[in-house]
């Protein structure tokens, strides 16, 4: 059931992923929001707070995608019984195209790690994203991703749909912020 949830969530995301314009990316949908910038080593970055901000910034596609990335990495890491990486080594490739392929490369991986899975796997403590807390399995975990890459999904699609009804498809992102 969790393979067949992930593929369902999977198909939904890749309706949007191959709609995405390399403009969708790095859109600004308000004047308050998280992307990803290249800093001085010309390394994308996301924008990050360590405490939630209040109000909390909308996201562009491009910073969504970096954090789909992130924490998919990092199950994965865990999933192996890898040392997980740190937030900070986690990048954004760059460009939209990258961003998708680098997001497909994870999906495939992460297929790996399910078909490897036994029953007796599902129900071992999950070590991530609750830090081996025993009242959560792996096949928790699981949901858990499936749950978070159909938010992002949805997050995405709904930008990705915003942008072009707002009529921002020729818009820079300076100016789309103040369109309503």
């Amino acid at each position: 059931m969790l393979r067949w949830q992930f593929d369902l969530t999977w198909s939904l995301f890749e309706y949007h992923l191959e709609r995405l314009e390399p403009a969708d990316f790095l859109w600004e949908p308000a004047a308050h929001c998280w992307t990803v910038r290249p800093d001085a080593d010309g390394e994308w970055t996301p924008d990050w707070a360590d405490a939630e901000p209040d109000p909390i910034p909308v996201p562009t596609i491009g910073w969504i995608t970096w954090h789909i990335g992130w924490w998919w990495t990092v199950a994965i890491d865990h999933a192996q019984a890898r040392t997980p990486r740190e937030r900070t080594e986690i990048r954004w490739p760059g460009d939209g195209d990258k961003a998708v392929a680098w997001l497909r490369d994870l999906r495939t991986e992460w297929l790996a790690v399910l078909d490897r899975l036994s029953e007796a796997d599902l129900d071992g403590v999950a070590p991530f994203p609750w830090q081996n807390d025993p009242e959560h399995t792996v096949a928790h975990m699981i949901a858990w991703l499936n749950a978070e890459l159909m938010k992002n999904a949805a997050e995405i699609g709904q930008l990705r749909l915003l942008r072009h009804a707002c009529g921002q498809a020729d818009a820079s992102p300076a100016r789309s912020s103040t369109r309503r």
